[in-house]
C-alpha cells in the first residue's frame, strides 16, 4: 500500500493535442507512462495527480481520459492544474469513478496522513507577476489553507502538501505557500508544471524548513511515478 506521485499526464486520448511535437520522454509519453504505471503500481496503491491532467476543453472530451486513468491500477487523487479547463463540479466528476478522487477546497486520507492541496499559482517576485496574479495567488492560499485545515477535522496528524504550480518564484524565494506548509507542519510537497531541462532549476526541491519538496513533473521522472512513502 504504497503512495506515488507524477503530474503533467498531459493525456490526449482523441490525439487531438499529442505530446510528441515536445520530443523527448513526450514521444509516446502515454505508452511509456502506462507500461511503467502497470509495471509499479499495484491495486492497493495510491497515486497523487498534481493537475494538467488532461488537455480536453470540456468534461465529456476529458472523460475519455479519465476513463484511460481510472482503468489503470491503483487510487488516484487529483488536483487541477492550469492547463484542466475541463475540471468542473466535484460531485458531478466524484460520482463517474471510485477510484479518483478530485480535491477542491478539501482533502484525502492516505494511511493517517491528510492529502491536502491546490492548483497554486504564480508567486511575488516571479517575472512579470502582476495586479491580476496577486487576485489568484491570495484566492489560492486561501484555498490551500482551506484545504489544510480540513486535515485536523479529518484527524489527521500527518500532511502531504499537493501543488501544481511551483510553491515559490524562479528565486526560489519564500511564499505565502511555503508559510502556510510550515505553519501546518507539512511533510512533504509534490507539485508538477515545469517541464525541460533548463525549467527544472527553477523548482524548490529539496529540505527547506523541515519541508521536503517534490517536482514530479512527468518528463522530469521519465514518466515513471515517484514512490513517496
Amino acid at each position: 500500500m504504497s503512495l506515488f506521485s507524477i503530474a503533467d499526464l498531459h493525456l490526449s486520448m482523441s490525439r487531438e493535442k499529442p505530446m510528441d511535437i515536445f520530443g523527448g520522454w513526450w514521444i509516446n509519453h502515454t505508452e511509456t507512462l502506462e507500461n511503467h504505471w502497470i509495471s509499479t503500481i499495484s491495486e492497493m496503491d495510491t497515486v497523487i495527480i498534481p493537475g494538467d491532467i488532461s488537455w480536453a476543453l470540456k468534461f465529456e472530451e476529458a472523460k475519455q481520459d479519465l476513463d484511460w486513468l481510472s482503468a489503470l491500477p491503483g487510487r488516484k487523487i487529483l488536483v487541477k492544474g492550469n492547463h484542466d479547463l475541463w475540471w468542473t463540479s466535484i460531485q458531478k466528476m466524484q460520482n463517474l469513478y471510485n477510484n479518483i478522487e478530485f480535491i477542491q477546497n478539501s482533502s484525502a486520507v492516505y494511511q493517517g496522513y491528510a492529502l491536502c492541496g491546490t492548483r497554486g499559482w504564480l508567486c511575488p517576485g516571479e517575472s512579470g507577476f502582476d495586479v491580476h496574479d496577486d487576485k489568484i495567488y491570495k484566492r489560492e492560499l486561501g484555498r490551500l489553507e482551506f484545504s489544510l485545515a480540513s486535515a485536523r477535522n479529518r484527524g489527521c496528524a500527518k500532511i502531504i502538501g499537493i501543488l501544481h504550480f511551483p510553491p515559490t518564484n524562479e528565486r526560489l524565494e519564500p511564499s505565502g505557500f511555503t508559510e502556510l506548509f510550515e505553519k501546518y507542519q507539512v511533510e512533504v510537497v509534490v507539485y508538477g508544471h515545469l517541464h525541460g531541462e533548463e525549467a527544472y532549476k527553477y523548482g524548490l526541491q529539496g529540505n527547506r524548513n523541515a519541508v521536503d519538496y517534490r517536482l514530479t513533473s512527468c518528463d522530469f521522472l521519465a514518466c515513471k511515478p515517484l514512490q513517496l512513502l
